[in-house]
Parts: C-alpha cells; sequence; structure tokens
C-alpha cells in the first residue's frame, strides 16, 4: 500500500498535470529569423552547432562540434580536439576561437554565460564542465575526462550510488548535458546521458550533494537534458525521456512536474522581474517530426509556441539549446542544420 505522503504527492501531480492539460488550443506566435546571421572567416566551418549563448555585451557564442582527431595506442584510443567555440559580435561578425585546442574540447554539448560573463562550456565527451573567464582564459575544471576511449566509447552508464543512474558523490560526471547556477552562485550540474541526476556545487567548485536516479518517479530522470534555474532558486529539468519538466527547490526537493509540453530537449528561463520559461519539442535527429518551441509562464502556463522540425528558414533541426537573455530575441543552435538562428517573436495579432 502506498504511504500516505506519497499517495499525496502523486495524486496533487497528476491534478496539476490535468489542469495544464485543460488549457485548450496553444495560440501561434509570429515570429521572424534573420538569415545569415553569423559571418565566419573563410574555411572556418560550423559543424553540429549544440550550444548558444549570449553575454552581456550582446555577443554570442557558439559551441559547435568539429569533428574528433583520434589516435591508436598499443590496447587504448586517444582522443582530442573535436569541438570549437566561437564568439561573433552582437552584429555577427566573428571576434575569436575561445580555448581552441583545450584538453576538454572533445564533443560539444551546451554553452552558458553566467552573470558575470564567465563562459562556462559542457562537453559530453570529455565529461567535464570548463569555466572561462571573459578574457578566454580557464579558471575552473570540473570532473575529468577519462584518458582513452574503450569499446563503445566513454564511461559506463550508472556507477555507484544508491540507484542505477544516480553517479558517484562529486563532480565525476558522465557525459553531462548542461549547466546552471543560483544567485548565491552555486552550480547546478545535468549529469544526464550516462547518469540520472543533477549535482550541486557552491561557487568554487565544491560538492555539495546531488539527487535523482534512473526512472519515471517523481525525482527520478530518463535523459535530463537542460536545466536552468529562477530568481528565488528552483530548479528546472528537461526530463527528455519522461516527456516533463520536474521543478525542485534548490535543495532538490519535487515541487511540481510540467508534462504539457512535449518531449523537452532545450529549456531556457529568461531573467527580469517577469521570467518566462521557453522549452523546445525538438525532433529526434532522425525524423523531422514535432520540433516546436513552447514560451511558458514559470507554473507551466503555455503562452503560445512557434516553429517546427525542417530544413528551411524558421523551422528547426533537432534545437539542442536555446538562449532567452532578452525574451523577445532568441537564438537557438540546431544540430542536425548545423547553424544558430536568430529568432524575433512579434506580438500575435
Amino acid at each position: 500500500m502506498m504511504a500516505p505522503s506519497r499517495l499525496f504527492l502523486a495524486t496533487a501531480v497528476l491534478q496539476f498535470a490535468g489542469s495544464l492539460c485543460a488549457q485548450g488550443p496553444v495560440p501561434e506566435i509570429p515570429f521572424d529569423s534573420a538569415p545569415n546571421f553569423l559571418k565566419l572567416p573563410e574555411r572556418v566551418y560550423m559543424g553540429e552547432a549544440a550550444g548558444v549563448a549570449t553575454n552581456s555585451k550582446g555577443n554570442v557564442l557558439v559551441y559547435t562540434r568539429t569533428g574528433t582527431n583520434a589516435t591508436s595506442g598499443a590496447s587504448r584510443t586517444f582522443t582530442h580536439g573535436g569541438s570549437r567555440l566561437f564568439e561573433f559580435d552582437r552584429n555577427g561578425k566573428f571576434v575569436r576561437d575561445i580555448g581552441q585546442g583545450v584538453y576538454g574540447f572533445l564533443f560539444a554539448q551546451a554553452v552558458r554565460v553566467d552573470p558575470s560573463d564567465n563562459i562556462w562550456v559542457v562537453d559530453k565527451g570529455s565529461n567535464m564542465v570548463i569555466k572561462f573567464n571573459p578574457e578566454g582564459r580557464v579558471v575552473m575544471t570540473l570532473s575529468r575526462k577519462p584518458e582513452s576511449v574503450g569499446e563503445g566509447g566513454g564511461r559506463g552508464g550508472g556507477r555507484g550510488g544508491a540507484g542505477a543512474g544516480a553517479g558517484i558523490p562529486g563532480d565525476n560526471f558522465n557525459r553531462p548535458t548542461d549547466v546552471a547556477w543560483d544567485a548565491a552562485g552555486n552550480i547546478f550540474v545535468s549529469d544526464g546521458y550516462g547518469n540520472a541526476r543533477i549535482a550541486k556545487l557552491d561557487r568554487d567548485g565544491k560538492f555539495i550533494q546531488s539527487w535523482g536516479s534512473r526512472g519515471t518517479e517523481p525525482g527520478q530522470f530518463d535523459t535530463p537534458l537542460s536545466i536552468a534555474t529562477d530568481l528565488v532558486g528552483n530548479v528546472y529539468v528537461a526530463d527528455r525521456g519522461n516527456k516533463r519538466i520536474q521543478v525542485f527547490d534548490n535543495n532538490g526537493t519535487f515541487k511540481t512536474q510540467f508534462t504539457n509540453a512535449g518531449a523537452p530537449w532545450a529549456i531556457c528561463i529568461s531573467p527580469g522581474p517577469h521570467q518566462y520559461l521557453f522549452s523546445s519539442n525538438s525532433n529526434d535527429t532522425g525524423t523531422l517530426d514535432d520540433g516546436e518551441i513552447y514560451k511558458m509562464e514559470l507554473d507551466g502556463k503555455i503562452l503560445g509556441k512557434f516553429g517546427r522540425a525542417g530544413k528551411l528558414m524558421k523551422e528547426f533541426g533537432t534545437v539542442n539549446q536555446i538562449d532567452c537573455r532578452n525574451p523577445n530575441e532568441l537564438y537557438v543552435s540546431e544540430l542536425t542544420n548545423w547553424r544558430v538562428q536568430k529568432l524575433s517573436l512579434r506580438p500575435s495579432q
């Protein structure tokens, strides 16, 4: 028999999800896309655009997969140099290539910029989160790149912990997916492909706690792909495999979940006194299904949606990250279309 407290939690979640599903038709948000916004130098190319972010000056950071270099040893394969981090000014002009040749650049996953304009990259190939200062120098590393890639690649999933995917306490990541911060500077990492957990560290990188394991219950995850925080420190997690966004307090206590926005792949919360949540129901890389992006209130109410999967402008090819520093001017990075689009949302007629 289910314990009374768990029964109450399950009932509350079902009632809340049911109220959201009863919203009715979702309005379409009109929008435009700036054609050929980013200008790369000659003989420099974009690969899969895994991450996009902007800094306080409006400059655009793009973390892209450019191909892995592999060297075979007697019994092991060593990999290096599979990704690059580009910076463009607010008009799309190329500024610089940051961290070229950095040891942890292997298979790009995400890039974020914190309130002090430090640049954080998440690399799921090296299992690392790397912090650069605004000048482009490495100032912090979290986790450690495997010394070699064995058969099947990377580390095995779900090591240690109380359940499958709970991982090992500390910054021992297994194919991490995203990073976020609260107002105190605490760091939250979604450790999502090999593990199924959220790790919390202090501003200096010292491990505080982690929560989650692989499963379908509240507080469990099936591929947590993206993470964001709001002004009061709540943590939002795109639990793609379970087709929901889960919301936790700052210490990892489950609060609620939203099940009305498809299977979230990338999420972003805008700054300012009235925050919005954007969530991409991205198409899988082998299909052109779905692909729309939802604009939501932080309580899960959907305000509208825009876009669909496709190859043309204003269509999306597996959006892997959203930047929403300005909630009316978004940047989206696409894996299968090898590009970043700058989107301008227009008021509904």
